[in-house]
């Protein structure tokens, strides 16, 4: 493998990820659109936003796993001409929830190619950098956050100025970038030479690791909260919106979801650094639970001013990724030698199931209490309830006892 230098490598890669997440947020960003052109009901609507994390979840286990064996930075090249390809679909053929459902699914399978085959090259090319690696693998993770806020405040700026289908161009623009990026500067990954055994033999190895599934299942956990979170933001921005005095607020909800998600970066390798100082299961365990009680709190806030519901928001918005890069260096840690890119797809399998399931379940709820007031609320405690299982599994998993993985592993393996 050709020595590159790892903040170079580091850098590009991150910039390959945030121009692959052009279209992430521009269906959630444009929602209130959606649903009044296509006359959406709230659990449509979460079907069309789950639908982007299913295609990235029934994709993820092969494009990740089949890294160990294949360069990572081909399924990344792979994954951007999809991008564009995927875009301009939306662009163009769009026209209600089927074909939303089909397209989105897609975008989302572009996706499942850029994201953590990145992170296996970050990983092979950080090889050795001791403590540093930890903190290239947080950027890199953190750097969703840019791709996610650069896309809402794109897929809103370009909707007012042109309408939602040239937003959707864009994206497709962004893809091309990246496939630039992949194309010129970024380097093979590592991957594993001799005799391989089945791809199913991989997978037994990483569920068989007690370390590494105490990460990845409290990953899952974070990811329910986090998307369902970045699908329903706008939603519940111009609900609040609509129940405060006329011009009373200035920013757009697509600007506040910009700022929201922007925050994530620095609260997310901060969130490392702390548990390089005070320990990861601890750092992590006290993350969720104060994000999961400032969520239930802004779902019972629409109400109030909206300069303290924006407050909330961002205050939440830094809180509900204070865990995510310490999950994924940790689950990069734990990894059984020889298995990270495996590692890494039942890491992204899982929490792209929960990604999945939590805005469509957020969808339901909302609909279930009639899409008030109280709705939203119960939107938000879905969101909390689903984040407060990470602490419990790291804490059996860590201490000995057993949990759902394990039983459940012991049955099937």
């Amino acid at each position: 493998m050709v020595k590159t230098s790892p903040y170079r490598l580091t850098l590009l890669v991150c910039l390959a990820e945030i121009l692959g997440l052009g279209s992430i947020a521009a269906f959630p960003a444009l929602l209130p659109t959606f649903q009044t052109e296509w006359q959406l009901s709230n659990t449509a609507a979460g079907w069309i936003s789950a639908s982007y994390y299913g295609g990235y979840m029934i994709l993820v286990p092969l494009l990740t796993s089949i890294t160990d064996r294949v360069d990572a930075r081909r399924i990344m090249g792979l994954g951007a001409l999809f991008s564009v390809v995927t875009g301009i679909g939306y662009a163009y053929l769009a026209n209600g929830l089927w074909s939303a459902l089909a397209l989105r699914f897609l975008s989302g399978a572009s996706l499942a190619a850029i994201y953590m085959p990145g992170l296996k090259v970050v990983s092979d090319h950080t090889e050795g950098q001791g403590t540093l690696q930890s903190r290239f693998i947080s950027f890199y993770t953190a750097s969703f956050s840019i791709g996610a806020s650069l896309s809402y405040l794109l897929a809103g700026e370009i909707n007012a100025i042109a309408g939602w289908r040239w937003a959707f161009l864009a994206s497709a623009i962004s893809g091309a970038g990246a496939l630039m990026l992949i194309i010129i500067y970024v380097p093979s990954a590592q991957v594993r030479e001799g005799k391989s055994q089945a791809l199913l033999a991989d997978f037994r190895v990483v569920f068989k690791s007690r370390a590494a599934m105490g990460y990845i299942l409290a990953y899952a956990a974070h990811m329910w909260e986090l998307f369902s979170l970045r699908s329903w933001i706008v939603a519940f921005l111009a609900f609040s919106l609509q129940l405060q005095p006329a011009g009373s607020w200035t920013w757009s909800p697509t600007q506040l979801a910009f700022i929201i998600n922007l925050i994530g970066l620095p609260a997310s390798v901060g969130g490392n650094e702390l548990s390089r100082i005070f320990g990861r299961q601890k750092v992590i365990s006290i993350v969720m639970i104060i994000s999961a009680v400032l969520g239930v709190i802004l779902g019972f806030s629409a109400a109030l001013p909206y300069w303290l519901v924006a407050s909330l928001a961002i205050l939440y918005g830094t809180t509900i990724v204070g865990d995510s890069a310490s999950l994924t260096a940790g689950v990069v840690a734990a990894a059984p030698a020889g298995y990270r890119g495996t590692t890494l797809a039942v890491h992204s399998t899982l929490g792209f199931c929960s990604a999945f399931l939590g805005p469509m379940t957020v969808g339901i709820v909302l609909d279930l209490f009639g899409g008030n007031r109280l709705a939203w609320g119960m939107g938000f405690v879905c969101m909390a309830v689903g984040c407060l299982l990470g602490p419990v599994f790291l804490s059996k998993l860590k201490s000995g006892k057993k949990c759902p993985s394990e039983i459940y592993n012991r049955r099937v393996l």
